[in-house]
């Protein structure tokens, strides 16, 4: 095959790929706006979301703060979106196009579910009892079923308050870190229904943490290794 014949077929691929793209889904446009972003973009932002009664501050400020971003983390958990707090092309897309995405209530489940609860079971409870592993990922699933989170692993996971990831493994990163064989297996175990702890909904690290809220506001289940569990 000749180099210009190869050119000219690498182009009408490409000129394919591109008709074939739902212009609906094509949200490159859309700035990335986080904390610090300031402008147009950012009043708009505000705008919308103040619309939807997500943006709670008296008036537009057009900058990208902590009220901002809390305002971003509630609609991104209410839409199905991933929690970051980053109004990105996705966030954005799903604001400004009304998007028709999973709300609370109806639980989404994925193929990335085992992959990411074995992540945090991993950060959490890496050296943890085989037990205690799947308890922690009982308690994210746990979580995903009840209305008062999101509806979805990865969201539960990645939720924010105030600006503040819920799982310190988020904050820190060590969420990224690659899970061992016996952390994945313990993942499986959840999702088949495994549940140590019943229907606990909060566990933390007494050594570590003093839970001093979970304490006085919730029902302690049990204690597993290093962690005590409470719903």
């Amino acid at each position: 095959m000749s180099f210009k014949r190869h050119k000219r077929m690498v182009a009408i691929v490409i000129l394919m790929i591109l008709i074939l793209i739902p212009v609906g889904q094509t949200y490159a446009a859309y700035p990335i706006l986080k904390i610090g972003s300031r402008g147009d973009q950012v009043s708009r932002l505000q705008s919308e979301l103040k619309n939807r009664g997500y943006f709670n501050y008296p008036r537009i400020t057009g900058y990208y703060g902590y009220i901002t971003q809390d305002a971003v983390i509630r609609f991104q958990r209410d839409n199905g979106l991933a929690i970051d707090g980053i109004a990105g092309p996705d966030t954005l897309g799903a604001l400004y196009q009304s998007s028709t995405l999973s709300r609370g209530g109806s639980i989404t489940r994925t193929s990335g579910d085992t992959y990411w609860l074995a992540r945090i079971i991993h950060a959490e409870a890496a050296g943890e009892p085989y037990n205690g592993k799947v308890a922690v990922g009982s308690v994210i699933l746990n979580r995903v079923s009840s209305p008062q989170f999101p509806n979805s692993v990865y969201n539960v996971i990645f939720e924010y308050y105030m600006g503040i990831p819920q799982f310190s493994p988020v904050a820190d990163g060590t969420i990224y870190n690659t899970p061992s064989s016996e952390c994945i297996r313990a993942a499986q175990d959840a999702l088949n229904g495994i549940r140590p702890v019943g229907d606990a909904t909060y566990f933390f690290n007494p050594s570590k943490a003093a839970g001093t809220w979970i304490v006085r506001n919730k029902q302690y289940v049990g204690t597993i290794g290093r962690h005590v569990f409470y719903r």
